[in-house]
């Protein structure tokens, strides 16, 4: 019987965690299994070599965005368990969600940051890694030089990883932070953007909606559903807002697979994204392979990779079938008294009403005002 096993001890970690908590990775793919990590790539480079041929070049660079776009649109899908659709041979596309306040994709040239400019836009926030910028040729040097040219608009980077629930979580701070500093700094007009705009750069504005400007959570998503199609993790918003009220708490957690047969047995998931894998350790006298990892309080998604083959452990709790079918187990790590004053905020504050009352917004603000800008 393959098992996971809850441990009863908590480590408080102190808020530095969320300045030294940088994750980079080789690619943005981070992502269920269907779609690994290196296959966006593999897919791009087939995409190309499949157009050439006969076609005239600007055929070629059409029907190449077009199928690059699909590949990211598939792999989206995948990992935001939500229909999702970025075409980037369009364009630049935006919606206001306030006067104040935009959401977007990326930008692709510099003479995007005119078009920001001519609408009010005085702080440009972008979200991406360069990997994601590298996948669709976007020359992030070139924009930066040419927003520096003016004195009325700020470019500034401050990186998520792509479709990684637990990064955006761990990021938030810091990112809103820094997005404070920089609307109060600039005025007018903040643009924020990710890569298609549907998933990190929608969470990170409903944060500073839902921390900075007064909204309840839950109306600040329906204010945005109803202008941007998009796909937010309110779980990981909601979870930021615990850590920094209640302190990053974590707790020793086993994970267990029992198959003599395999060579190597790895999980996905958790705490580090579907793009990479923790390798567990064989145990002869426990007859199972083993990994014992330290997880915050929260709930997590994952999935075993035995020798190679994605796979979920029956005995373990496992999610419903998601809108392709897809299932995987997951984990909760709750608190060892959950009638302890932080346990119930916490609880509070990651249920169905998360709503903030005047003290806590206050403590929020004050922790956002005095975060570190060098992360």
């Amino acid at each position: 019987m393959n098992c996971l096993q809850n441990f009863p001890r908590f480590n408080a970690l102190p808020f530095e965690f969320f300045k030294s908590h940088e994750t980079k990775c080789s690619s943005f793919v981070h992502m269920l299994p269907v779609m690994k990590a290196s296959d966006l790539d593999f897919h791009r480079n087939v995409v190309i070599k499949a157009v050439s041929g006969s076609q005239s070049s600007n055929e070629i660079s059409k029907s190449e965005e077009e199928q690059i776009s699909d590949v990211y649109s598939n792999t989206m899908t995948e990992a935001m368990g939500a229909s999702l659709t970025y075409r980037h041979e369009l364009g630049m596309n935006y919606n206001f969600i306030r006067p104040d306040l935009i959401v977007g994709s990326c930008l692709q040239t510099p003479a995007d940051v005119d078009k920001l400019r001519n609408i009010g836009v005085r702080t440009i926030f972008c979200l991406q890694q360069d990997p994601d910028l590298q996948y669709f040729g976007v020359d992030i040097n070139a924009i930066q030089k040419y927003a520096e040219k003016y004195i009325d608009i700020e470019h500034i980077r401050a990186e998520i990883r792509d479709f990684d629930a637990f990064d955006l979580r761990t990021r938030l701070p810091a990112v809103v932070s820094k997005l404070y500093k920089a609307v109060n700094r600039n005025a007018g007009v903040a643009y924020i953007h990710c890569t298609a705009g549907m998933g990190r750069a929608p969470a990170v504005a409903l944060a500073y909606m839902y921390w900075i400007q007064g909204y309840r959570l839950n109306d600040a998503h329906r204010l945005l559903l109803g202008k941007r199609s998009c796909f937010p993790k309110l779980d990981a918003i909601k979870s930021a807002t615990a850590d920094i009220l209640t302190g990053l708490k974590t707790k020793p957690v086993t994970f267990k697979w029992h198959d003599q047969s395999c060579t190597l047995v790895e999980i996905a998931g958790l705490d580090i994204g579907w793009g990479q894998k923790i390798p567990l350790k064989f145990d002869a006298e426990q007859n199972a392979w083993i990994l014992q990892r330290e997880l915050p309080e929260g709930r997590y998604e994952y999935k075993y990779v035995a020798d190679g083959e994605w796979t979920c452990n029956k005995y373990e709790l496992m999610t419903a079938p998601n809108n392709d079918g897809h299932v995987n187990n997951y984990v909760e790590v709750i608190a060892d008294d959950p009638n302890s004053e932080s346990a119930q905020m916490r609880k509070r504050l990651t249920g169905d009403v998360p709503d903030l009352t005047t003290n806590e917004r206050i403590r929020i603000r004050q922790f956002l005002e005095e975060f570190s800008d060098h992360e």
